[in-house]
């Protein structure tokens, strides 16, 4: 991409402007001070607006903007899936997991296992979520957003990892969830537009000028099959050795997507990841918080526009690359005009930024308030506490630095992501569930499940490498769901001493978060049966 003079002022001016308002919010502490209530949890104070604009900016990534458009080049619109079902499983999660979180009073997810089994189960889970949030998710995002940079503007994956590192920095140590979430507001507004520009550039430029609606039409009409939003194995034609659909099983495997392992990464993703449901934990009330829970959903439903078109758009212009994850680049260095680039490249570095910014004070709040607190920590000062979670901050960048340039032998770091992040996922969801819903869930049931996850995950890994990672997940899920009834009963002839009493009335809902859900579910009814 050659950016013109246009094209940098934008950047540049983006840039500097988004520093400077996290500069700004960071010193701008309530009361001169800050406590680990408003540097981990923004005091509880935020309104729905921002709840739902930060758990889209801190959920779209590089791994979508280049990650999952590449994938839909590789095979099609059914990556799409992992979008679409999100929508539901939020509405899901805003109905009949929020409202016992909320009762619970609780900073992380840790302290709720904490409150639910023990403190070992606790320990436990907070060392998953920081290898999830270190090794895979911060290192993986630096390593895409990298990619895009040297693919656009040459600069060597190195300075890129180290300049979105520090880009990250402003507003993910310094100032804590509270400038994190109003950097994401004007982060979500960048990466939504961006987006749109980008996919509406490729889709009028494959139209021969003709604008979005013609080009999505004529997409439609040459590459129909790639709008399959289920992918079954005797269906799929294996079109080439390095991209077409040859590997799209392993992914996207048929029916088990919309009723197995897509679920469980779903409602580990959206209902136990601390780095999402945090935003919400933060609300004023209940309502609230489903209000931006509900938002998000919708927001989900557009973005596929934004991160899967642009994918086969290139496919069907037969784009000549490597692997997957140079779609991004290739669209914006096609595609995109004098003046427009400044503002695509701000998107994919918004989403970065956001994104980063956001695991990075999810894995000093569970250091901080999980670990350090309950390891010595326990009489220290929040001023103190605050001051660790800085420094942890400060480390997980690190280690994202130092570790993400390793990443470029990967083919598909979309892939990447889900599939080791489902090395955890099955254990933690079977942990939280049965802990909410069922009053006999015992604490040494639960710590036996965090034994067994990893172990089990990578015998299936190695042992069924035919079963796609999607179905081991539900198998993974599947053996520990029978490991946890077993134990806890033989632990349990009655409930549980930490069993949850889910009060009557704890699930109703106002009229509006009703509506929106049957809007949502009427519109992915009618994609599923249309795009089927």
């Amino acid at each position: 991409m050659k950016f013109q003079t246009a094209d940098w002022v934008f950047f540049i001016i983006y840039i500097i402007g988004i520093i400077g308002f996290a500069l700004y919010i960071s010193l701008k502490k309530r009361d001169g001070k800050e406590t680990t209530s408003s540097y981990f949890m923004a005091g509880k104070s935020l309104p729905w607006w921002i709840i739902g604009g930060s758990l889209i900016a801190s959920n779209i990534s590089a791994e979508q903007f280049i990650g999952m458009s590449g994938d839909a080049f590789r095979f099609g619109l059914g990556i799409a899936t992992y979008e679409f079902m999100a929508a539901l499983t939020l509405i899901v999660v805003a109905w009949f997991m929020l409202p016992i979180y909320l009762k619970k009073g609780i900073y992380t997810m840790p302290q709720f296992v904490e409150q639910r089994y023990d403190a070992n189960v606790r320990t436990g889970l907070a060392i998953f979520w920081l290898l999830i949030f270190v090794f895979v998710n911060i290192t993986s995002v630096l390593y895409l957003g990298a990619l895009t940079i040297e693919n656009t503007l040459g600069v060597k994956m190195i300075w890129g990892v180290v300049g979105l590192a520090l880009y990250s920095a402003t507003f993910s140590i310094f100032g804590g969830l509270r400038t994190v979430v109003w950097t994401d507001l004007i982060q979500v507004f960048f990466l939504v537009a961006g987006g749109l520009f980008t996919t509406y550039f490729a889709l009028d430029a494959y139209s021969g000028g003709l604008g979005f609606f013609e080009g999505l039409g004529k997409l439609y009409r040459d590459v129909g099959d790639r709008f399959n939003m289920v992918l079954f194995k005797e269906e799929i034609i294996y079109t080439n050795d390095d991209g077409g659909l040859s590997d799209a099983w392993e992914k996207l495997p048929g029916w088990s997507v919309l009723i197995g392992g897509m679920w469980i990464a779903n409602i580990y993703y959206w209902g136990t990841n601390q780095y999402i449901i945090q935003r919400a934990l933060a609300a004023k009330s209940i309502n609230e918080a489903r209000k931006g829970i509900a938002f998000a959903a919708v927001m989900k439903l557009i973005l596929p526009l934004i991160v899967v078109i642009p994918g086969i758009v290139a496919y069907a212009m037969k784009a000549d690359l490597a692997k997957g994850d140079q779609v991004y680049s290739w669209v914006l260095n096609e595609f995109i005009g004098t003046g427009f680039k400044g503002i695509c490249f701000a998107a994919v570095v918004a989403a970065v930024g956001s994104s980063i910014s956001s695991i990075v004070n999810s894995a000093s709040t569970i250091f901080t308030m999980d670990i350090y607190r309950h390891l010595g920590g326990a009489n220290k000062s929040e001023d103190h506490l605050v001051k660790v979670g800085k420094i942890t901050a400060a480390v997980a960048l690190l280690i994202g630095v130092a570790i993400a340039p390793q990443f470029v032998a990967l083919e598909s770091a979309f892939t990447f992501i889900q599939k080791y992040t489902g090395f955890f996922s099955p254990g933690i969801l079977v942990i939280f569930l049965f802990g909410m819903f069922w009053k006999k869930a015992s604490a040494p049931a639960a710590m036996l499940v965090v034994l067994l996850s990893l172990p089990l995950s990578i015998f299936l890994d190695l042992t069924f490498t035919e079963i796609p990672f999607m179905n081991q997940m539900g198998i993974s899920f599947i053996v520990l769901s029978i490991v946890m009834i077993v134990v806890s009963m033989m632990k349990n002839k009655g409930d549980d001493i930490n069993a949850i009493e889910l009060e009557k009335g704890i699930f109703q809902t106002d009229t509006t978060f009703k509506v929106s859900a049957m809007i949502i579910f009427g519109i992915l009814t009618a994609i599923y049966t249309l795009m089927f």
